[in-house]
């Protein structure tokens, strides 16, 4: 998404909005790599018709790669965790607006339009960042927050909010806010504070290329080559090899995937991850001896120069 500055008329009056609601997690759903229930509405994209947003011409791609079970346990299989964020925003153009943004920038991206569902979300799923307008219906954000906090819930959260004076920043941030942006808003500045919260909340670095073998990535040109030869891929395609980049070596399931790429709202039965990595090897590994993306039979996928 270019950066984008939302315009910086009156900000949109508050009404309840259709921003998807996710599903209902039980709070036991901690094991997320095990999967979850299944849910009633689910969505099956047939791999020669591709969906608008998964738009592209069906190439024939090489045939996949296997790896016996034998030896893919052998391989570390851990769970780590994809970028996840929470938007809690009752204003249907900005939380369209922000989850989108976020999207397109790899994260997984779960909203909620009152606080009392933001509350449940943020209780029961462990984000790497939280966004949270302080207006909102049914529970106002400056106690969801307060609340958060007394349940020793660490996500980093972000203040979204019109209330631009310093008296409310400060009570923002002393409430428990790591951070504080007011709208109107530049995406870019609030995408960077948003990558910055994380970076503090995990200590570590946030890398600026991925790579295994002749294939590199860059994540912020979002230039993807291999050989030297610049692969041209779509958002959801992007994201995908990032997230099998960042687990090099390391097994992932179709259900991390789901997660990562789709926010929960598939069926784990659905066949989007094949279409995906179909879609994937065809651009990455056709054309070349060495493959690159792997199938281990009954677990996932791995990603490494074999």
């Amino acid at each position: 998404m270019e950066a984008s500055t939302w315009p910086s008329t009156k900000v949109p009056s508050k009404a309840t909005i259709g921003c998807s609601p996710g599903w209902n997690r039980p709070p036991a759903f901690a094991a997320r790599n095990a999967g979850g229930p299944k849910r009633a509405k689910t969505r099956v994209i047939n791999p020669a018709t591709p969906s608008s947003r998964m738009s592209g011409n069906h190439t024939e791609s090489p045939a996949p790669t296997t790896i016996p079970l034998s030896e893919a346990e052998n391989l570390c299989h851990v769970g780590v965790q994809s970028m996840r964020a929470l938007v809690v925003e009752d204003d249907e153009k900005i939380a369209s607006f922000v989850s989108k943004g976020l999207k397109q920038n790899g994260f997984a991206v779960d909203c909620a339009n009152d606080g009392e569902r933001g509350l449940d979300l943020a209780s029961t799923i462990a984000y790497d960042v939280a966004i949270l307008d302080l207006m909102l219906p049914k529970l106002d954000g400056l106690s969801l927050l307060r609340r958060l906090r007394q349940q020793k819930v660490q996500t980093p959260v972000l203040i979204l909010s019109a209330r631009a004076n310093v008296d409310d920043r400060v009570i923002g941030l002393q409430t428990g806010g790591d951070d504080y942006v007011t709208k109107p808003f530049a995406f870019s500045e609030l995408l960077a504070r948003v990558q910055a919260l994380i970076r503090r909340a995990s200590h570590s670095q946030e890398p600026t290329q991925l790579a295994v073998a002749d294939l590199s990535m860059n994540l912020v040109t979002r230039e993807v080559s291999r050989a030297g030869k610049a692969i041209e891929l779509h958002p959801r395609e992007f994201s995908l090899l990032e997230f099998l980049l960042r687990h090099v070596g390391r097994p992932v399931t179709k259900t991390m995937i789901l997660e990562h790429i789709w926010d929960f709202h598939f069926d784990p039965q659905t066949n989007v991850v094949d279409v995906l990595i179909h879609r994937l090897r065809a651009k990455v590994d056709k054309g070349f001896s060495v493959k690159l993306i792997h199938t281990i039979r009954g677990v996932g996928y791995v990603t490494k120069a074999d």
